[in-house]
């Protein structure tokens, strides 16, 4: 996500890393540049023209042009105004009450039937315990879609019996029943049209009214820039709309809706889609956020992932195998799936900072299916072989080949990479591993 922008943004960095000291005019210049990143970037022109604005005047403020680091001092100025733009600091869903109602709206295509079944797979994770509710009695089948979804995630859905129109009604008696269930989050799943109109604004005051949620999130596709921006600020106009879910950001490479729509809106970002897959719903962390955007990486949002993720004590064997400089092609297939389980590699990687040895590095060049390829070989080795692969002989590496659908060469390919691991292991030393591990 992001990745044009943050492209523009690194290229003016280098160019100001380049001056021993930054006079007005390169200033301009670099300004001029952030002004042009953002406007390719898809972000609305006033909130750009605003945003370098309050970017002049900060760098002016701290006298970056007397500075001995200017470039720094300007990558410091942009971090902060980004994640001010952004929405300075993430704020948890409001979920209180018998049950809490998030009431999720928007156009149809944004994403809300599947936003509705990742959220309460999110809330569950948190140790909640929600309900969906269908009240999208519009769109063909889209009550269905939500029991499919529910099931996914292991949550039930309130829907109407009858083929009964009268949406608030229902859901004002569904939440009725989402109580009496011992439910203490109801997530409402309301009708989309494919443009803002009087009968759907109409509809959902009503409903808004009658049940009073605790969050009305607006849920936007963010590969439709501006298009979301627009919608969002009149859902927003017409409604007590409390906060955004971007969806499909990981696909959103510019960046035009995200950077947008809380400055037009006045509306935090509460959530983001960032994948298709159910657990592909985080909370948002506009510091994080800029940090990415600036090429530094979103590490902590790694970690959490991780922790959540990753088999505690399957991490712990691994890191005692390798203190002891121990590290067979059985371990390197564990660790595989283990990453597997956070989500594609190439965006685990683009949450590294790009500096160091990353620089250069493109996640996007990560090859998924040669991954998984690497995968059925090992599975096809022997125990013996997995554990001393140099060994193999041309006959061995035909049957594995045969056996994981693969070739030869790639076997050689595995084997020598290998090697190259091995040697690595053996140069680190023996007990770093197991401290950062928290061990002794």
């Amino acid at each position: 996500m992001f990745d044009g922008l943050q492209d523009r943004l690194q290229g003016v960095f280098r160019k100001l890393k380049g001056e021993g000291r930054v006079s007005r005019e390169v200033l301009d210049g670099a300004l001029r540049e952030i002004r042009m990143a953002l406007l390719e970037a898809d972000v609305n022109y006033k909130v750009v023209k605003t945003f370098v604005e309050k970017i002049r005047e900060q760098a002016e403020g701290q006298k970056v042009i007397e500075s001995l680091t200017p470039a720094q001092q300007v990558v410091k100025i942009v971090h902060a105004e980004l994640a001010a733009l952004l929405g300075d600091k993430g704020e948890p869903l409001r979920t209180k009450g018998s049950p809490g109602v998030i009431l999720l709206c928007g156009l149809q295509g944004s994403g809300k039937t599947t936003t509705a079944g990742k959220l309460a797979g999110h809330l569950k994770a948190q140790g909640r315990n929600p309900i969906l509710i269908a009240a999208d009695l519009q769109r063909a089948a889209a009550v269905e879609q939500l029991r499919q979804v529910g099931k996914s995630v292991d949550t039930p859905v309130l829907a109407p019996e009858n083929e009964s129109r009268d949406v608030v009604a229902f859901v004002a008696g569904a939440i009725t029943q989402a109580r009496e269930l011992g439910r203490d989050v109801a997530i409402v799943d309301t009708a989309g049209r494919l443009h803002i109109d009087e009968e759907l604004m109409t509809e959902l005051g009503k409903l808004v009214t009658r049940v009073s949620p605790t969050e009305t999130l607006f849920v936007a596709d963010a590969m439709t820039g501006q298009d979301a921006v627009r919608s969002a600020q009149a859902f927003s106009g017409a409604l007590p709309v409390t906060g955004i879910i971007l969806t499909k950001l990981d696909g959103d490479t510019r960046g035009g809706a995200a950077l947008s729509v809380r400055a037009v809106t006045g509306q935090p970002i509460r959530l983001v889609g960032v994948g298709e897959k159910l657990g592909d719903l985080e909370e948002f962390h506009p510091d994080r956020m800029a940090s990415r955007i600036l090429g530094m990486g979103d590490v902590l949002s790694l970690i959490e992932k991780a922790e959540q993720g990753l088999d505690s004590a399957e991490s712990r064997r691994l890191a005692e195998r390798l203190a002891k400089r121990e590290f067979t092609l059985e371990d390197l297939r564990d660790q595989l799936r283990q990453m597997r389980k956070l989500g594609p590699l190439s965006q685990l990687m683009s949450a590294l900072p790009k500096g160091g040895p990353l620089k250069g590095f493109d996640p996007s060049a990560i090859d998924e299916k040669k991954l998984k390829r690497v995968e059925a070989i090992i599975d096809s080795m022997t125990s013996p072989e997995r554990r001393k692969p140099t060994a193999l002989n041309a006959s061995r590496k035909r049957r594995i080949a045969r056996g994981s659908g693969t070739t030869v060469q790639e076997i050689n390919q595995l084997v020598k990479q290998y090697r190259m691991m091995q040697k690595m292991v053996k140069g680190m030393k023996g007990s770093w591993l197991r401290k950062a591990m928290g061990g002794g």
